[in-house]
């Protein structure tokens, strides 16, 4: 795979099975370079017979498809390219989609209630005068904003106190009747336009807003017979200096006339979670992904993802060990129906779709070297969205005993050539085992070593395919990667071991592996070596050249390299540095790369995004700004209009220009026939 192959890399979203099991629908969705953006529409396959995959809408990007509960209509996002993603439905048997929704801001999430009359959606409501809301009044033009909490932004959002994340319901559409038509302009008309009441386009129907505040909400959850609606949200009075979230029960109006509903704390602050996904079982019991945070409510390290379940009055229970089961709470949760709950189970570098039944009994799902991103089962058919080594996102239907293929998106990537990874564990300098892979080019080499180093710390690298690493080994590089103590994915310990000690145990992990990589594979050189990093993956390269010579050149990237800094302007900064690094001044000095810029030698390349609230930019500047004053040979490369997802979700053309940025630096340090440096 070549840079400009990276359109090739296609992803599938969750599916939604049709209430038959006949079919199921997802949306299939590709980086662009022509539209510079990310282009995506539905598609639908049937599970059984022979597979065949067919597009059925032609949006510019159509996401999040989920049919109703009675079968007849689908619910999607549609992204325009000029606004925000809106919700939409179209008869389950095809037609032109109606729009549904016209929020400021765009819709995040919904979902059907259970009589498939009503849509649930989340939706940020800007503040009056702010993004848009006013025209003639741009950014520059707005009003200060006044700031009394520690947290005010997010990463790819921005400021969050004036636009929070809210709740809304609102009436489905009929989709079969006559379109409303526009009426002729008459002289005595009022300049509001056709506009329907309170700014609804015509045609649209009228939502209403049923949660209100100053904090955010994330997530919902209808009850089985539709008169309750869950969210996740944090209104307790310490939600500004600790990490614990709470489970809001609303109890909804059936005839819809009251904007404001009657609200209950389902799951208090006081139960110390961090909740992060929640569904609700036909038979009323309530299950959540969420991790502990500890007595301090504000010790997130390392803490895995657990199910809990939520019974009438009955407090949290925890139903799946801490140490040897860690859920992904980014993935939602799907209950079959026998009342078991699917899940995504993060273990060395594999995401399995494991089943929990009511009493915490686990078993796999999938077993093979797979990561699962999203499910859903309706009768015996449970379908899911998958990646592995050759496969950028298809779809499989389980089976007994294997997976069953409904889709084959990879197979114009695969013909690009693709390099498989061999997967390695070493022992290290104190006997831990140390698991990762090698993806090294083909033939005898010597190839040129990148050591790569993931983000985090608390994630992992994984059996999926990986961009990066392919476009390097295409390059003519081994790549060398490894999920070193700190990452996810090998419990609770492996995991906390850096807490406050980061540079010492998970740099010698790093190191040690790729000793081991070295000295297991002859075709790998060990006198030509580079290094890089994004995020905790920078934090780790920047402080690694800074103890270790070895290597030619470098690259930090999105790094987080400057503690001290980072607390007041990270979206993170009041919890994360506390956590990971400790509070006490020395300490922290003592684990800082900033601190320690001045004994770099390594040639290094700065990469970081100019939205980023996440590694904010002062961190490249201050970290590049060091290099300079040291006499270091380095650049500080910024990219503008993106934030800290770059690498994943950036616009095309910048990821491109990334890759090729990435390639002349190694280029010049590391060239390869592949990539040969400049003809002098």
């Amino acid at each position: 795979m070549k840079a400009p192959d990276l359109p090739l890399v296609s992803t599938v979203s969750r599916p939604t099975i049709h209430p038959d099991g006949s079919r199921a629908v997802f949306s299939l969705v590709r980086p662009d370079f022509t539209a510079d953006d990310y282009l995506g529409q539905l598609w639908t396959v049937a599970l059984t017979g022979k597979p065949s995959p067919r597009r059925v809408t032609r949006g510019h990007r159509d996401t999040a498809p989920r049919f109703s509960p009675d079968g007849r209509l689908l619910g999607f996002l549609r992204t325009s390219p000029d606004g925000p993603a809106q919700l939409h439905v179209v008869a389950a048997a095809g037609g032109e989609p109606v729009q549904v929704t016209n929020a400021p801001l765009g819709v995040t999430d919904y979902r059907w209630r259970p009589d498939s009359r009503v849509l649930g959606f989340v939706a940020r409501v800007p503040e009056p005068g702010r993004y848009g809301t006013v025209p003639g009044i741009d950014p520059g033009s707005e009003p200060p904003r006044r700031i009394t909490t520690l947290r005010y932004q997010s990463n790819g959002v921005g400021f969050t106190v004036d636009q929070r994340a809210h709740l809304f319901l609102v009436d489905v559409p009929d989709v079969w009747a006559e379109p409303p038509a526009a009426p002729a302009p008459s002289p005595g008309d009022e300049p509001a336009g056709l506009a329907g009441g309170d700014g609804v386009p015509l045609g649209l129907p009228q939502a209403r807003q049923v949660t209100a505040g100053d904090f955010d909400h994330s997530g919902l959850a209808f009850a089985p017979d539709g008169t309750k609606l869950l969210t996740i949200s944090a209104r307790h009075e310490g939600r500004d200096r600790d990490l614990a979230t709470e489970l809001v029960e609303l109890l909804l109006d059936p005839a819809g006339a009251s904007p404001r509903v009657p609200e209950r704390i389902a799951v208090g602050a006081e139960a110390g979670l961090h909740i992060g996904q929640v569904a609700w079982a036909v038979d009323g019991t309530i299950y959540a992904l969420a991790e502990a945070v500890g007595e301090s409510g504000r010790d997130f390290v390392a803490r895995t993802t657990g199910l809990y379940r939520i019974r009438g009055e009955e407090g949290p229970v925890r139903l799946t060990e801490p140490e040897e089961v860690d859920l992904d709470n980014q993935m939602e949760l799907g209950i079959t129906t026998d009342g078991l709950v699917l899940a995504h189970s993060k273990s060395r570098g594999r995401v399995q779709l494991v089943s929990v039944s009511a009493d915490g009994v686990v078993l796999q799902v999938t077993d093979s070297a797979v990561v699962v991103s999203g499910v859903d089962t309706v009768g015996e058919n449970t379908v899911f969205a998958f990646q592995d080594a050759l496969t950028a996102g298809d779809l499989a239907l389980a089976e007994t005993p294997r997976l069953r293929r409904l889709t084959d998106f990879s197979a114009p990537l695969r013909g690009t050539g693709m390099t498989s990874a061999r997967e390695l564990t070493v022992a290290g300098r104190d006997g831990y085992p140390v698991h990762g892979w090698v993806v090294a080019p083909p033939g005898p080499g010597p190839h040129p070593v990148l050591l790569t180093i993931h983000g985090g710390p608390f994630a992992q690298y994984t059996v999926a395919l990986l961009d990066e690493a392919q476009v390097c080994a295409d390059a003519g590089y081994a790549v060398v990667m490894c999920n070193p103590r700190g990452s996810s994915g090998y419990g609770h310990a492996h995991g906390r071991a850096i807490r406050q000690s980061m540079g010492v145990l998970d740099q010698a992990d790093v190191l040690d592996f790729l000793d081991g990589a070295l000295a297991e594979d002859p075709s790998l050189d060990p006198d030509r070596l580079g290094i890089m990093g994004g995020s905790y993956g920078g934090y780790l390269t920047a402080w690694t050249i800074a103890h270790d010579h070895r290597f030619a050149a470098a690259i930090v990237e999105r790094g987080y390299l400057d503690p001290e800094a980072f607390v007041g302007t990270s979206d993170i900064g009041d919890s994360f540095t506390d956590e990971y690094v400790g509070t006490d001044p020395d300490l922290v000095r003592a684990q800082s790369p900033q601190a320690c810029v001045g004994a770099v030698r390594t040639p290094t390349l700065v990469m970081h995004s100019a939205l980023d609230l996440r590694c904010p930019l002062s961190q490249a500047e201050r970290y590049y700004s060091g290099l300079k004053r040291g006499g270091v040979p380095a650049e500080l490369v910024i990219f503008p209009g993106e934030n800290h997802e770059l690498s994943r979700g950036g616009s095309p053309r910048h990821r491109l220009h990334r890759f090729d940025i990435i390639l002349d630096w190694w280029a010049r340090h590391l060239p390869t026939a592949e990539n040969p440096g400049a003809v002098s």
